[in-house]
């Protein structure tokens, strides 16, 4: 089997666990391809050098799967230079929350060897697209959990007129307006009160940013409308981000979001659900007072 494997470098609490990572899958036979930017964080940090085949380039990435190692950052910044290949994806988290990166390093041997013996599922999960006007200075301009856009170093807030298939929606006046897929609902959007949405559903949601009226709130749509912004703002510029890559542009600009052609193909084990993500990372049913 080819894996790549992509890396966070926050992990220094993990070395053993790495190392015995790549052990494994050494003993399994594995053909192991490793982000350089990873690599050299293991051989600085750890003085680890791990057997690989060589390290992950954009014109030679044919692997059966990639392995993410770290939290959701990572795994976001993996699914990019995943692309559009169709290859699955493996989040093993070794970062704290993780709703992407859900595999735990406790259960690493069982889940690999499933793997190996071809006993897992893929979940599909839907991107966004966006095209902008100037244009968006990276060729990805594609983002798994939202889109934002969001005011600058300023007190102004901005202005963000919306439209659904080109009939106009409202006037945002906020400090931004998030546009998340289902599997960023758990993201930034639930930290500003949006909806959460399962990864089944074929929905997006627009969910303001601290906005000027109390009246407004996130909104549920269909996946296949498209999404049309003008922003505005008093400080000449703002923010748009895609999964946290962010560019500044002008006041004024104009903005088209739409469902991405391809999915995220994402690695699950049988046993592994989203009910019972939401029960483990948001501690639904716990009563915490038994706790203190």
């Amino acid at each position: 089997m080819k894996i790549g494997i992509f890396g966070g470098d926050y992990q220094t609490s993990k070395q053993s666990f790495i190392k015995s990572l790549f052990d494994y899958l050494s003993e399994l036979g594995a053909k192991i391809w490793i982000d350089e930017f990873f690599y050299n964080y293991l051989s600085k940090y750890f003085a680890f050098t791990p057997k690989i085949e060589g390290f992950v380039h954009r014109e030679m990435f044919l692997f059966d799967m990639v392995f993410s190692l770290g939290g959701d950052g990572t795994f976001l910044r993996t699914v990019a230079w995943v692309g559009h290949r169709n290859i699955p994806i493996l989040g093993i988290n070794t970062g704290h929350l993780g709703f992407l990166a859900d595999i735990n390093t406790s259960e690493i041997t069982e889940t690999i060897d499933e793997i190996f013996q071809g006993k897992y599922r893929i979940e599909e999960r839907s991107l966004l697209q966006i095209e902008t006007s100037p244009q968006f200075r990276e060729q990805y301009n594609c983002a798994l959990n939202e889109i934002a856009i969001l005011k600058r170093d300023t007190s102004s807030m901005i202005s963000i007129c919306t439209y659904l298939n080109d009939i106009f929606l409202t006037e945002y006046l906020a400090d931004g307006l998030l546009l998340a897929t289902p599997s960023g609902s758990t993201a930034y959007n639930l930290s500003v009160n949006g909806p959460i949405i399962i990864p089944q559903a074929h929905n997006f949601v627009l969910s303001p940013v601290a906005p000027h009226s109390l009246n407004v709130r996130p909104l549920v749509i269909p996946e296949d409308y498209e999404i049309r912004f003008i922003v505005e703002s008093r400080s000449k510029n703002f923010l748009v981000s895609l999964d946290g890559r962010s560019e500044i542009f002008p006041s004024g600009s104009e903005f088209q979001a739409k469902k991405s052609d391809f999915t995220i193909k994402v690695v699950k084990r049988f046993n592994q659900n989203f009910y019972n993500t939401l029960r483990k990372k948001l501690l639904w049913g716990e009563d915490i007072r038994k706790k203190i």
